[in-house]
């Protein structure tokens, strides 16, 4: 990259990220993300194995690693899993403590998941809340 075009590349720290992104959607907390699920959401939980193992499983959750996450959600793509059956499907998406999911959803939202979102805290505010958690 010439010095020219690094000129032109903005520079923002996460803080300033995350905000921009979750600018561009509604979040939800750990009880409307239970009854989304209940009306038929999907909810997706993108955390790394050694947190699900430390942690324990949210009951009906998809299990997708975050390097994985688009190729999975995405409706039209080869790989994805059963349950990504449309672009208006309704995904929470759910990592430990609300950071990664926040940059996950911005994705998901560029691929036309328009109904996407994340759980504020995450899975740690799931099972703060006291909601179901299978170990």
């Amino acid at each position: 990259m010439s010095s020219t075009q690094e000129q032109r590349v903005e520079r923002v720290g996460i803080d300033e990220l995350l905000d921009r992104v979750r600018a561009g959607y509604e979040r939800i907390g750990p009880e409307e993300a239970a009854a989304a699920a209940a009306d038929g959401a999907l909810l997706v939980d993108i955390r790394y194995a050694a947190l699900r193992e430390a942690d324990g499983l949210i009951p009906g959750a998809l299990v997708v690693e975050r390097n994985e996450l688009e190729w999975r959600l995405d409706p039209q793509g080869s790989h994805r899993a059963p349950e990504a059956v449309s672009h208006d499907l309704q995904v929470v998406v759910i990592c430990n403590e609300g950071y990664a999911s926040s940059l996950a959803v911005d994705s998901l939202r560029q691929l036309g998941l328009h109904r996407a979102t994340d759980l504020v805290g995450g899975f740690q505010a799931w099972r703060s809340a006291g909601l179901p958690v299978a170990l």
